[in-house]
């Protein structure tokens, strides 16, 4: 799954479905940079954590194999040391 941050702010959740993958699309805006910061917090130019909350809020109403397969997703990006103390996931930033 990614996040789109769009040129206007507007964030998606894209391909919620594929569990196996996590980053954040964005637009270079403006717009865009403040709703990333907004969004996440800043792990070098290439990289930002995410809480866990953010991303369900963004997938909305989901079924309970969705949840699932994301308790296990954080449970694997956990173990790759990609969540930090609070629970935030890592996911790397690609800019358009």
């Amino acid at each position: 799954m990614f996040i789109r941050i769009g040129a206007d702010g507007a964030v998606t959740l894209e391909e919620a479905a594929d569990l196996r993958r996590l980053s954040i699309h964005t637009a270079a805006t403006p717009a865009a940079d403040a709703a990333l910061s907004r969004l996440t917090r800043a792990d070098g130019a290439d990289h930002a954590w995410i809480a866990p909350q953010r991303i369900r809020e963004l997938a909305g109403s989901t079924a309970k194999d969705w949840n699932d397969g994301f308790a296990a997703m954080l449970a694997y990006a956990s173990g790759k040391g990609w969540t930090d103390a609070a629970g935030a996931v890592r996911a790397h930033i690609e800019r358009d």
